[in-house]
C-alpha cells in the first residue's frame, strides 16, 4: 500500500489516479485545508493533520506501507513572505513528524514533492540539480529545510527518498475530471484561461520589459499528468535500491508569457483581456530546467507538456468546472 499524503490537492489527485492505475493500493491522508475530496478519483481517505504523531503512528502501524508520497505543502509565495511562520510550520515542521513516524515503523520509501523554488535566483541556464539552492522566500526555504532533513536522514537512519522539484505544474487530466481549483488561484494558466471565459475582468501581466524576444518573463511549464508519472517512476527507483537524490521536473524549454496568451487565444478562439503592471520584484527573467537526470536516472519524459497541450487540457477542466456550477452533468 502506498500512502499519499495530501492526496487530495491538485498534484495529489493526479498522483492517485496513476497509482490506481497502475494497480497500487493507495491511501491518501488530507486535511481538506486545500483539497478536494469530491475530486478523489479512488483509494482509502482518511481525514487528518500531517502532524499528528498519533494518527501517523495508527495509519504506519496497521497498514503494510511500502511507501510514501508526500504532496502536504502550503504554496503561495507571497503568503510565505506575509506569515513565514505557518510555512515552516506546516511545509518544515510537520514534514518532520511524518519522518519521524516513518523511521520509527520502518517504512523506508518517501517520495516528496519539492519546488524550483529551493533555487532561487538562477546563476545558469538551464537550471541542473547541481545548482545553488539559495531559496529568496520562506515557501522556498521551508521546502529546501525538509530536503536537508531528508539527506540527514538518509544517512542517519537509512531512510531512502526521492526529491521531486517541480518547475510549473499546470494542465489538467485530459479527461477534465480534475484540475485546478487552488482559491485564490495565482497560476498563469488558468488566470489566463478564466479570464478568456470571462470568470475575470482581465489578467494582470506583471512586465513587458524583460530582456527575453517579446519583453514577458519565459517560465518552464510541466504537465501535472507527467509530474504523476514521475512519482511512479520515484518509487520504483527507489525499490530497485536507488540512492536518495533530488530531480528536476520541467519540459525542458521555457515558454514566454505572450506565448501563453497567444496558446490560449489559439485553443480557445477567445481573446484574454490583458491589464499591464510593473515587474515584480524577484521574478528573474528566465526559468527553464535541465531534466536531463531525471531521464536517465528515472527514466522518465514529460509527455503532455508541449504548450498547447497543457492549455487544451486545463481549458477542458475550466469549462467543465463551468457545466458543474451550472448545474449542468
Amino acid at each position: 500500500m502506498i500512502l499519499v499524503v495530501g492526496g487530495c490537492g491538485y498534484v495529489g489527485t493526479h498522483v492517485v489516479k496513476a497509482l490506481l492505475t497502475a494497480g497500487h493500493q493507495v491511501t491518501v491522508l488530507d486535511d481538506l485545508s486545500s483539497g478536494q475530496a469530491e475530486l478523489l478519483p479512488g483509494g482509502e481517505l482518511v481525514l487528518g493533520d500531517m502532524g499528528d504523531r498519533a494518527l501517523l503512528d495508527e495509519l504506519l502501524g496497521s497498514r503494510r506501507v511500502r511507501g510514501v508520497v508526500h504532496l502536504a505543502s502550503l504554496l503561495n509565495v507571497a503568503e510565505s513572505v506575509a506569515d513565514p511562520a505557518r510555512y515552516y510550520r506546516s511545509n518544515t515542521s510537520k514534514s518532520l513528524t511524518l519522518l519521524e513516524a516513518m523511521v520509527a515503523h520502518g517504512v523506508q520509501s518517501l517520495v516528496f514533492s519539492s519546488s524550483a523554488a529551493v533555487y532561487g535566483e538562477p546563476v545558469g541556464l538551464p537550471i541542473g540539480e547541481h545548482h545553488p539552492c539559495r531559496p529568496i522566500n520562506p515557501y522556498g526555504a521551508s521546502k529546501w529545510m525538509v530536503e536537508r532533513m531528508l539527506q540527514d536522514f538518509s544517512s542517519a537512519y537509512g531512510l531512502a527518498s526521492v526529491s521531486l522539484r517541480y518547475f510549473n505544474a499546470a494542465g489538467a487530466d485530459p479527461q477534465g475530471h480534475m484540475g485546478e481549483c487552488h482559491e485564490p488561484e495565482t497560476h498563469l494558466i488558468p488566470l489566463a484561461i478564466q479570464a478568456a471565459l470571462g470568470r475575470r475582468p482581465a489578467l494582470v501581466r506583471y512586465g513587458r520589459d524583460y530582456a527575453t524576444e517579446d519583453g514577458t518573463c519565459i517560465r518552464d511549464f510541466v504537465h501535472v499528468e507527467d509530474l504523476a508519472a514521475a512519482h511512479l517512476k520515484a518509487l520504483d527507483y527507489l525499490w530497485r535500491g536507488g540512492e536518495s537524490a533530488a530531480f528536476n521536473l520541467g519540459s525542458g524549454r521555457g515558454y514566454s508569457v505572450q506565448e501563453v496568451l497567444d496558446s490560449v487565444r489559439r485553443v480557445t478562439g477567445c481573446a484574454v483581456p490583458v491589464r499591464d503592471a510593473p515587474r515584480r520584484e524577484g521574478d528573474p527573467a528566465r526559468l527553464e530546467a535541465d531534466i536531463g537526470l531525471a531521464q536517465r536516472e528515472l527514466g522518465w519524459l514529460p509527455r503532455r507538456s508541449e504548450l498547447d497541450t497543457i492549455v487544451r487540457d486545463a481549458w477542458r477542466w475550466e469549462i467543465r468546472r463551468r457545466e458543474v456550477r451550472q448545474g449542468r452533468p
